[in-house]
């Protein structure tokens, strides 16, 4: 058993390896994530009073008395000089665990990301919608923070993000930037969204659209001329296109897909790809630039075309997730069979292997 067991020097044990997630379960040794794979961490089995006594030592005032009779919760902590932590307490089978993801002090630079060069301009739209998307673990945030912070130091704006919980810090620079949480600055994404409108705003982070009535309230928002980004749970530009007017009541639907074809700018579908060779994950994305052409098949629910455009690649800007791959492999980080391996199209990025696919332009380059 882990008798000595403590939540600090845990966690700045598994900072200092690289992990981006713990998981702390009762019976189990403590598990971290580190490249995206989970392992078991070389210590005795965790107690109940282990995880009771790491909740309390980490768990905000304003909750300490009350969190062991809770079943979920989600809060912030920070260890000065070390990180800060997105912690996530729940209960299995009837006992407490502890699911936390380590959130970096640095904001890192798009450049140092790896990522497409048109990401830069991206901060040059005035209003509407741009959406990064993917699983989670596959660098949403890590973007959208490079993004916010890029904003922050390069535009005199008004930047407010609605969160939760808070995740990066923001320091304000030639923009003003005011972060609010839910639950503690505001009572919901809508509301947050709501009341930002009267808050003179020109962009407004969301951070997770996971239902209708945010959706709606975004929208609006871009709308009213309003530079809104915000997270999906999508995989690519066509799922998420999907997504959004899904939620949507059917009655409603083409009045929601037409306001989407005139508010969304940018999609930038991500993951993270697993190098053998080079013991780190790289980004690969997909990116859809919402052109006339887009606008178009958008607002006439034309999902193939789409795709197609979107593999074809013949206006400027797009990037297709195999191209991300085939930029990868071309610079040897990673294999063709870890590309395969992460590839939406098998067929495709075989052939753009042989040569013999033309479609698809590496905007890389």
């Amino acid at each position: 058993m882990a008798d000595n067991f403590n939540i600090i020097t845990f966690l700045k044990s598994a900072v200092a390896t690289g992990a981006s997630d713990e998981h702390l379960k009762v019976e189990n040794a403590p598990y971290v994530r580190i490249n995206g794979k989970i392992k078991k961490i070389s210590m005795g089995v965790l107690t109940k009073e282990n995880l009771d006594t790491a909740i309390l030592e980490i768990a905000p005032p304003s909750i300490r008395d009350e969190i062991l009779t809770r079943t979920d919760v989600d809060f912030m902590y920070e260890i000065k000089g070390c990180s800060r932590f997105r912690v996530n307490y729940n209960r299995q089978l009837g006992q407490p665990a502890l699911v936390i993801r380590n959130i970096p002090y640095g904001i890192p630079d798009l450049k140092s990301l790896d990522l497409p060069d048109i990401l830069d301009s991206i901060i040059d739209y005035h209003n509407g919608i741009i959406l990064v998307t993917g699983p989670t673990g596959s660098g949403k945030s890590t973007t959208l923070a490079s993004l916010i912070n890029r904003i922050v130091q390069n535009a005199s704006k008004h930047v407010i993000t609605i969160e939760d919980p808070i995740e990066y810090v923001f320091n304000s620079s030639k923009s003003i930037i005011s972060q609010r949480q839910v639950g503690v600055d505001t009572a919901s994404f809508s509301d947050g969204i709501k009341y930002a409108l009267r808050q003179d705003p020109d962009v407004i982070f969301i951070g997770e659209i996971r239902d209708k009535e945010t959706m709606a309230a975004a929208l609006k928002a871009a709308e009213t001329g309003h530079l809104v980004l915000s997270t999906l749970h999508t995989n690519d530009a066509v799922q998420t296109i999907n997504r959004i007017v899904n939620m949507f009541d059917e009655s409603n639907r083409e009045f929601a897909r037409k306001q989407l074809a005139e508010t969304l700018r940018v999609t930038i579908a991500q993951k993270l790809v697993y190098s053998e060779s080079k013991q780190k994950r790289f980004p690969v994305c997909e990116i859809m630039v919402v052109t006339s052409t887009i606008k178009d098949y958008i607002a006439k629910d034309m999902p193939e075309e789409i795709y197609q455009l979107l593999a074809s690649n013949n206006i400027d800007d797009m990037v297709s997730m195999n191209s991300s791959l085939l930029r990868l492999v071309s610079l040897e980080n990673l294999s063709e069979d870890e590309a395969l391996e992460a590839s939406n199209d098998k067929n495709e990025l075989e052939k753009m292997f042989r040569g013999v696919y033309q479609g698809t332009r590496n905007y890389y380059e």
